[in-house]
């Protein structure tokens, strides 16, 4: 499959959001119409602090995207990326596209300045752990939430 990797641009604003729309129904969650608007204005202006990738097909067609982000932390000096979200159509999976967003998030990364590259997934997603374990390294942690309403 003929694939390419580009930055969120401002024509992609109806294909970006039924990506994301459908990454949210993949997790059974909504999310409201101007979170939409704030993350797409995020993702075109290009300087953060919401990045984003979209993969296309040979006639650039998205087909997955990308959202990710740079934070401080206590344990190094340099910046660390989150991945936060990653999606690929369902026929599109297995074909490399997520791999290939991982690696261009990466490489961004490290561009800017990023000591390392994490994500989270939910643990019975198996067909993306399957991936995850072929691309980094599962250290053991376990994620806790708390909502603070």
């Amino acid at each position: 499959m003929t694939l390419s990797i580009s930055r969120v641009a401002a024509a992609d604003r109806a294909a970006w959001s039924g990506l994301w729309r459908d990454y949210l129904a993949f997790y059974e969650s909504t999310r409201p119409q101007a979170l939409f608007e704030r993350n797409f204005a995020q993702l075109v202006q290009g300087d953060g602090p919401l990045f984003g990738w979209l993969a296309r097909d040979a006639d650039g067609v998205p087909i997955g995207l990308a959202h990710y982000f740079t934070h401080g932390t206590a344990w190094s000096f340099g910046e660390t990326c989150y991945l936060q979200d990653l999606y690929v159509q369902p026929a599109h999976r297995g074909s490399g596209i997520a791999a290939t967003l991982i690696a261009q998030v990466a490489a961004d990364a490290r561009v800017r300045g990023c000591e390392r590259l994490y994500w989270l997934t939910h643990q019975d997603n198996m067909r993306a752990r399957a991936l995850y374990d072929r691309v980094a390294a599962f250290e053991g942690f376990i994620c806790y939430e708390r909502g603070l309403d």
